[in-house]
């Protein structure tokens, strides 16, 4: 699945391996890759990145932020961008918390790099959220 528009996606995860493979996947796909491996890092990726991203693939639990605040955070900075929450400690009273704040969806960790690929792509193809 080739992206050859170079959207920008800003990837949050503090896993280095985890991250490394969404990012290498993503570039592999034609994607401009953003990493950050906590909460300040994404939000200073977030509002200094040029162009802001167009995505975001972010980890619910980091180790400086082990809720949805930075999803709200990030919806305020980057209103236009789509995010995808992954998580391995999903319910369904966060996915819906999740999806009330802005995510387009959230991911079940562990989950295959093709399936984060197919999110992506409907994200990107979905309606303005604003």
């Amino acid at each position: 699945m080739q992206n050859s528009s170079a959207v920008r996606v800003l990837v949050v995860d503090d896993e280095p391996l985890v991250r490394w493979s969404i990012a290498e996947t993503l570039r592999a796909d034609g994607y401009d890759v953003v990493e950050a491996s906590d909460a300040k890092a994404a939000v200073r990726a977030a509002t200094e990145a040029s162009p802001t991203p167009s995505l975001v693939v972010l980890d619910l639990r980091l180790p400086d932020c082990a809720d949805l605040g930075l999803l709200g955070t990030i919806r305020r900075l980057v209103p236009d961008a789509r995010v995808v929450v992954m998580t391995a400690f999903g319910t369904p009273e966060v996915a819906a918390d999740a999806c009330r704040l802005g995510a387009f969806t959230v991911l079940d960790k562990p989950f295959d790099l093709g399936d984060l690929e197919r999110v992506l792509a409907r994200a990107l193809a979905a309606p303005p959220t604003t």
